[in-house]
């Protein structure tokens, strides 16, 4: 941009906003009738629009983004800025006006003296007319330095590594069998670690070198190497570190040196076989059982009478569950108007962020703490596969971002709908007469609603759930899966994880992954309590002289945003619940959800420490703050980058102490675990025990079970006690399910007899 230009930015768009602030053109909206359609993603004709709209302003000075120079001017990003909730909730619930449609797009500036990344609004939608900055942190602009990465980064990054490393070339072949100059198919390849440096300013990358076979993140090279890549010309890229084989080297040149002498002890690594790699999914081996169904299909899910549940757009319905729900390209899954038999639950359930720290012998090791958002985890969703991934029975629905492209990718099958059998009953009873007979059976099937997609963010794979059960509770689930982060194995290496192959160290890390949870139990206005048991040891009052010892609930009302910041460092108390102090069930108890808790989180880094300044949710099990349009995300796509000065500090949120006595709150809610990868996580982590997450459920929120108003339940009462011998069977579905389980009539005996 021309410096005029350029000033403009540093003042906040004044200038800008005055030439392109017009009436919106007149015409029919192509947005659907549906209420949710307030908070669906853009269409890719939207998208489109905002990036026609952006590319013709000459103030801007944007290019394309993929091709040309680093140092220029272009955007990286397009997706919904969802309404404030104020307007929204006018729409939904007072019949206002609908609120204006915007796009959120971040900018590059590169091409100027002092670059930087800023964040407009670009609306009203369908057909953009104006555009505004959005507000950053102190009014400072994110620095260039702490955006994400791009393609054209990496094909440079790429480029420059292949031109330094040419000296290794002869090392790389003797050792490994593969290389970087005319290789073919026998190619060397590299993953990067971040943050990419020690402090603010820094752009440099620690590469892991690998063989470009199937699994390549399980093949490391046993060479790493420190690539400064910090200025917009790449002519000016070095190398400024390497580590090979246990050994520090200042300099290409050292290294090769060092080899062509014989100095240097080679890790010679086996020639990978054709077939049956070890970091492959083709079968191998047999299990000892060998059952006949081994290598028969499995157990299928049905849908006997048809799909039990109604999408529409981003509306979906399910039993007494309604709900509208997006994909954002930044951080993931976002569900809004959470509502439950017309009642709204939550405003906003959302995934924030997703990190894993690790530890380790190698420099990349020690290095490496990925935040995903920086690598745009909710963009990460590639295609489902139709039973693996989702039920065949299940509705796929696809995605379209704009990220780092030219216009929208569409993603194919991102997103799946699908009614699952739980395999456990919500609900039964057997009512035994203790003389082998009963008095009555009574079940109700367990069943839940899914809503999934996954992020691939490089070598991990997250399965995103939200589940909807019948009964009012709602679940939401992470599985982590996929390839361990590996690193070249050392004897020294043990201390920080497992071997796992002949020159492969499974690294130590630590998952865990942040939620905003908006509620609003009966209402905005809500209050937070954690609620555990003590004991007391009172007299006995029908035995003199005798002592009893039992609970008794202790309630701990917490009125201000610190009392209810519960450190990850200590156990947190056992109920965590949030109602409103004005409404009341049938039997005098507050309207109330509990907040309940899966997860094995632990700390990642002492408080303070660098890095953790990024990450500073981390420190709480749960924080309940007062809701603010200022305080969308825990954090943001530049913390990787920049998670010593981030853009938005967590901690922030709740350092003024405000009261959240009956107040329009927000739970954040931190989950995870402890990773020591191990034999078994090859060729990839198995989701059995490496799923965390929290249940939503009533508590006192209703008079009764709501799920009484299901019709599946299954009554059985005898009609000749103690006998048994006829029975009179209840339910309110048909008898038989239908063809795709078996056709036969539920049948029922119950008796337990000696034969």
């Amino acid at each position: 941009m021309r410096r005029r230009e350029r000033r403009m930015w540093q003042l906040g768009l004044p200038w800008a906003l005055a030439l392109l602030v017009t009436a919106a053109a007149s015409g029919p909206s192509a947005e659907p009738a549906d209420p949710a359609s307030i908070f669906a993603d853009l269409s890719p004709a939207e998208l489109r629009a905002v990036r026609a709209f952006l590319m013709e302003r000459p103030e801007l000075g944007l290019s394309p983004s993929r091709g040309g120079p680093l140092a220029k001017n272009s955007l990286f990003l397009v997706e919904l800025l969802p309404p404030p909730k104020r307007s929204a909730l006018r729409f939904l619930e007072h019949g206002g006006a609908r609120p204006r449609r915007e796009a959120r797009a971040v900018l590059f500036f590169g091409a100027q003296a002092e670059p930087n990344v800023t964040e407009l609004a670009v609306g009203p939608l369908p057909r953009p007319s104006s555009y505004r900055a959005l507000p950053s942190r102190g009014g400072r602009a994110v620095p260039f330095w702490a955006r994400p990465m791009t393609r054209l980064e990496y094909e440079l990054l790429h480029r420059a590594l292949v031109a330094a490393l040419a000296p290794l070339e002869p090392l790389l072949r003797e050792a490994t069998g593969f290389g970087f100059q005319n290789c073919s198919e026998r190619c060397l390849t590299f993953s990067d670690v971040a943050p990419r440096g020690l402090g603010p300013g820094e752009r440099r990358t620690w590469l892991v070198i690998q063989r470009f076979v199937e699994g390549f993140f399980l093949h490391p090279a046993g060479l790493e190497v420190l690539l400064d890549h910090g200025d917009r010309d790449p002519r000016r890229w070095a190398v400024l570190r390497l580590w090979y084989n246990g050994r520090y080297f200042g300099s290409v040149r050292e290294l090769a040196e060092s080899h062509a002498r014989g100095a240097l002890p080679l890790a010679r690594l086996p020639e990978p076989p054709a077939r049956q790699l070890f970091s492959s999914y083709e079968p191998r081996g047999r299990f000892s059982g060998g059952t006949p169904a081994d290598d028969a299909h499995g157990a299928k899910v049905c849908e006997p009478q048809g799909r039990r549940y109604r999408l529409r757009g981003n509306r979906l319905e399910y039993g007494g569950w309604s709900l509208a729900f997006r994909l954002r390209s930044s951080a993931g899954l976002q569900l809004f108007d959470v509502r439950f038999d017309g009642e709204r639950v939550a405003y906003e359930l959302s995934v924030q962020e997703a990190i894993a720290f690790y530890g380790g012998h190698s420099p990349a090791a020690m290095q490496t703490k990925y935040m995903d958002a920086g690598w745009a985890m909710g963009a990460s969703s590639y295609e489902l596969a139709r039973g693996v991934d989702c039920p065949e029975t299940a509705a796929f629905l696809d995605a379209h971002h704009l990220l780092d492209a030219d216009g929208p990718v569409r993603f194919r099958r991102a997103l799946c709908v699908f009614e699952l059998p739980t395999g456990v009953p919500l609900r039964r009873h057997f009512d035994s007469d203790f003389q082998g007979g009963f008095h009555f059976y009574a079940g109700l099937e367990g069943r839940a609603l899914v809503l999934r997609t996954t992020s691939t963010v490089y070598n991990y794979d997250y399965i995103w759930d939200f589940l909807l059960y019948p009964n009012g509770v709602l679940e939401s689930k992470v599985h982590a899966t996929g390839y361990i982060h590996a690193t070249f194995y050392t004897p020294q290496g043990r201390r920080y994880g497992s071997r796992v192959h002949s020159h492969l160290l499974g690294n130590i890390h630590t998952h865990l992954v942040h939620y905003k949870v908006d509620l609003d139990v009966a209402g905005s206005g809500n209050s937070f309590e954690t609620m555990d048991i003590r004991f007391e040891n009172i007299s006995s009052p029908w035995s003199a002289g005798a002592r009893v010892v039992q609970p008794w609930l202790h309630r701990e009302p917490r009125r201000r945003e610190r009392e209810a910041a519960l450190p990850l460092h200590r156990p947190a108390p056992r109920y965590l619940l949030f109602s409103n102090p004005r409404r009341r069930n049938r039997w005098g108890h507050r309207r109330t959800f509990r907040l309940q808790l899966s997860s094995h989180a632990g700390p990642v880094l002492p408080r303070g420490w660098q890095e953790e300044r990024g990450v500073t949710w981390a420190r709480y099990h749960l924080a309940v703050t007062r809701r603010h349009e200022n305080e969308p995300s825990s954090s943001s796509i530049y913390t990787q980058n920049n998670p010593w000065d981030p853009p938005v500090t967590f901690e922030s949120f709740i350092r003024d102490n405000e009261t959240i006595e009956d107040q329009d709150l927000v739970a954040w809610v931190t989950v995870g675990f402890l990773h020591v990868p191990h034999a078994e996580d090859i060729p990839n982590t198995a989701t059995p025990g490496n799923a965390v997450g929290f249940f939503l459920r009533p508590f006192n929120f209703f008079s009764e079970d709501p799920s009484v108003a299901s019709r599946a339940p299954v009554i059985v009462r005898p009609l000749d006690p103690p006998a048994c011998s006829r029975l009179h069977i209840q339910r309110w579905t048909p008898a038989s399910p239908g063809p795709c389980v078996d056709p036969e009539p539920f049948t029922y005996n119950g008796t337990y007899r000696e034969v």
